[in-house]
């Protein structure tokens, strides 16, 4: 049995970005990484802009200028100026060449066509030069780079409708156990209603990892190797739910050595969450994680949404962490680390009770997770605590 820090280490030196890439829409890019660099195809901006309403000048040595026309954005004529003379011009207008600088609307006095400047002016005020951001053949992104709404906003204005990225993983779920049912039908006595997969499916796409598969087994033998040996054949990371413990019927363990899967490490010094596999096969990644629902979803926040970022070519990942004051009294009794449900606001933490790994009501709540190292034995009122911040919408 390994330390949680231990556990972290081994997966964040084992999650390699996939081998594969692919092109796709800009439109459809947030949350990927990008496996080229973006190259800019023309100057941005395009040409002298106006970074306000106002008045394009040609400065002379008076405060008064003519104003001979108006330039909207999208305009195309291109007035020339002379000196002590101005356009009325608009945010995102084109600035004329002879023009020099712009001054704000709110900053002159206006008498027909003569405006009145009434503050001081620099050069090329209020103008967005021609190529400010970027200019065209140069990078506009660079490869390995997060795109986000804003990435994404800022290519588009480029022009460039598709970019190369990292491909998301593929992912499949194997959800063990007998006594699993599917919601909406009747229980049998001993029956409870499966939860996991739903859970885990949820968590994944809210997270933008969309190719997801997922699949059942009774707690046979043959039949969990029939399965385990598919899905690690077919998809890049496989996560089963159950069945990695060490009772009569729990049979992963011995179905993933048979498959020759490497075993990185088993059993985490953790609460919740004990009984955690993480193992390779060639590229394959291999996470059996608790049956309990709420120790199979701390242990997948905590170590294989990393790994999944690291596969998907965000080597720079890490879960947001916070310092922050408790607003509770704990016992921490125990010689393992704990991950404690909780609420998390302005610097202050309330952990929740319902801590038992089978509990999902208080995790329904939670927006954090409180980490507790092995060496503590309680958490006091106002004690500062790590604060795991939880990718939740």
């Amino acid at each position: 049995m390994i330390r949680v820090e231990e556990a972290i280490a081994i997966i964040h030196h084992n999650s390699l970005p996939t081998n594969s890439f692919e092109t796709i829409e800009i439109a459809k890019a947030n949350g990927y990484i990008l496996y080229s660099d973006v190259i800019s195809p023309i100057n941005m901006p395009p040409f002298r802009q106006s970074a306000v309403d106002g008045y394009a000048i040609s400065i002379h040595d008076k405060t008064t200028y003519n104003v001979i026309d108006e330039i909207k954005a999208g305009d195309h004529h291109r007035p020339t100026l002379k000196k002590g003379e101005a356009v009325r011009i608009f945010t995102g207008a084109p600035v004329p060449d002879s023009a020099n600088a712009v001054i704000m609307q709110e900053k002159v006095n206006v008498d027909e066509h003569i405006v009145t400047i009434e503050s001081l002016i620099s050069l090329n005020e209020n103008i967005r030069s021609l190529a400010e951001q970027v200019t065209k053949g140069e990078i506009a992104l660079q490869k390995s780079t997060l795109l986000t709404p804003a990435a994404i906003g800022f290519i588009i204005s480029l022009g460039v409708t598709e970019v190369t990225v990292y491909s998301k993983p593929s992912i499949a779920i194997v959800v063990t156990g007998n006594e699993l049912a599917e919601a909406g039908k009747d229980l049998v006595y001993g029956q409870i209603y499966e939860s996991n997969a739903v859970m885990l499916t949820a968590a994944l796409k809210s997270l933008n990892f969309q190719n997801v598969s997922t699949y059942k087994v009774a707690d046979n033998y043959q039949e969990t190797v029939n399965v385990l040996r598919n899905v690690i054949a077919t998809h890049d990371l496989v996560l089963v739910s159950g069945g990695i413990s060490v009772g009569d019927y729990d049979f992963v363990g011995t179905a993933l050595e048979e498959l020759n899967v490497e075993q990185l490490f088993y059993k985490v010094k953790q609460k919740p969450g004990k009984p955690l596999f993480f193992g390779k096969k060639e590229n394959k990644m291999v996470f059996a994680l608790p049956g309990n629902p709420a120790a199979a979803l701390s242990c997948f926040y905590i170590y294989v949404y990393p790994a999944l970022q690291r596969m998907s070519g965000n080597s720079t990942f890490s879960l947001t962490k916070v310092k922050a004051q408790s607003e509770s009294n704990i016992p921490t009794p125990g010689d393992r680390a704990q991950f404690l449900k909780a609420i998390y606001h302005n610097g202050t933490v309330e952990i929740l009770e319902g801590q038992n790994s089978s509990m999902l009501h208080t995790f329904a709540v939670s927006n954090a997770i409180v980490f507790v190292p092995e060496e503590v034995d309680s958490i006091k009122i106002n004690d500062d605590v790590e604060v795991i911040l939880l990718p939740i919408n």
